[in-house]
């Protein structure tokens, strides 16, 4: 999640106030005091669990059915009815869009097309993860076929408990494949046009990188990887087989074995953590939150490749210092500046990258082409953003705050991310660490191309 985003207002809703009094309730439930109580304590806490999304579901669907009929109303065209619906549950549920489409649709799914999994889910029998995963083996047949293989597998007569997510997925798979082995087989030719290659941040500066293939193309690659290192390996290289594959993927694909090269990264850090050795974490876009001493390292194996570039920042708030401009279109400096501030999509509990830079208040509407009225989004936020009765302000904070407003009423506020340095009220700074030779900084300043200081407070260095 990207900065302080919680919804700030919404109106009072009378139904749910038994919820609220729920909540309430479970606050005052105490661990029992012998062993088996607890077990069964955390069980009927699960099964309370499951209950829970089971009336999460009835509840987006109605919804997304009062939501149409509000569209619909508006003149809203057929085709555009129901837009917005899975961003505005994912923000009541605090996951990102993308999420919140799932949700709907496996929601839809289990109200309308399959009872009997919605009765498990209902009971605890099935937890709404071991739900989805019915949904999504379903998902290629008919509303029929599917409301037929929700009865012959009849989760809710306890015919799949103690049954493993595998064993639950090949019961489901097995019963769609008789009931329409022609859309099975559909599905499974149309897949390779979903085949891609995507990014995540693992622990310690590590990253999962995972490409979907089709099955051929995904064993060649493995084999060709495991042959080379088993070769290597066979030489006396002492590096793991893991390792060997990794490297080799990495100088496969990017030509180089740091696999960096020419390739630009932005790090972003305090001028105290390149040139003093502070302690105070960099930051690595489409990464995260990067260690110090990391940070040095990477840009001391840099060479004469590493670059330079100083942003400035109000001291204690870590605000950046703005530019406008008068264009339609936001100029390249200021797309970076924006981008640097955001780091990813601004829109609450979404954190895919930056596709475009949006005009907070709209342009056609008088919206400035500035560093205030812009906001990095994801595609997919952009458009729902665009949606009739949507709206966005820039709202006062102590860094960029914008708040956006959906067709219901609710309001949620987004602050962009602290970046590196930025002090937390009340919290000491860290101690220096891991000192940096002279030798280090004079190498550091002669290979740097400093960009001329303009608005000069707190430096940091990208």
């Amino acid at each position: 999640m990207n900065g302080n985003r919680e919804p700030e207002a919404a109106p009072a809703v009378t139904e749910g106030m038994a919820v609220r009094n729920l909540i309430g309730s479970l606050a005052g439930v105490r661990p029992c005091g012998n062993r088996a109580g607890l077990i069964s304590q955390l069980r009927e806490l699960e099964d309370l669990k499951s209950a829970a999304a089971a009336a999460q579901a009835r509840i987006a669907v109605a919804f997304d059915l009062e939501q149409r009929r509000v569209q619909r109303d508006q003149g809203v065209p057929a085709d555009e009815l129901g837009r917005g619906v899975g961003a505005q549950i994912a923000l009541a549920r605090r996951e990102s869009p993308s999420r919140g489409g799932r949700l709907l649709g496996l929601a839809k799914a289990l109200v309308t097309e399959m009872p009997h999994t919605l009765a498990a889910l209902e009971s605890g029998e099935l937890n709404e993860w071991r739900a989805t995963l019915l949904v999504k083996e379903t998902a290629c047949l008919s509303a029929p076929d599917r409301c037929a293989v929700d009865e012959e597998l009849a989760a809710d007569t306890g015919a799949l408990s103690g049954t493993g997510d595998r064993a639950l997925v090949a019961a489901a798979r097995s019963a769609a494949c008789r009931r329409d082995p022609r859309s099975v087989a559909q599905r499974a030719s149309h897949a390779e046009g979903e085949r891609h290659v995507s990014l995540r941040p693992a622990p310690d500066t590590m990253t999962y990188l995972t490409a979907l293939l089709p099955v051929a193309e995904g064993v060649a690659v493995h084999t060709a990887l495991t042959r080379h290192a088993d070769t290597l390996k066979s030489g006396g290289d002492p590096r793991t087989h893991g390792q060997l594959m990794a490297d080799a993927l990495v100088e496969r694909i990017t030509g180089s074995p740091g696999g960096i090269t020419g390739i630009e990264i932005q790090l972003v850090m305090t001028d105290r953590t390149l040139f003093q050795g502070d302690s105070e974490p960099a930051r690595l876009p489409g990464y995260g939150i990067v260690p110090a001493a990391w940070a040095r390292a990477s840009l001391r194996a840099g060479g004469t490749d590493s670059w330079l570039r100083r942003l400035y920042t109000a001291p204690g708030t870590g605000e950046l210092v703005a530019m406008d401009s008068r264009a339609r279109l936001f100029p390249h400096g200021l797309r970076r500046f924006i981008s640097a501030r955001d780091d990813t999509c601004r829109t609450p509990y979404c954190d895919a990258p930056i596709r475009h830079l949006d005009h907070i208040i709209p342009w056609h509407t008088g919206g400035p082409t500035s560093q205030p009225n812009g906001a990095g989004l994801c595609e997919a936020c952009n458009h729902t953003k665009e949606t009739p009765v949507w709206s966005a302000h820039p709202r006062p904070g102590p860094r960029h705050t914008l708040e956006l407003r959906t067709p219901t009423g609710h309001s949620y506020r987004s602050t962009a991310p602290p970046l590196p340095g930025t002090p937390f009220p009340g919290t000491p700074l860290p101690a220096a660490a891991e000192p940096v030779s002279r030798h280090h900084r004079r190498e550091l300043r002669h290979r740097a191309k400093v960009l001329k200081r303009s608005h000069a407070e707190s430096p940091l260095i990208a």
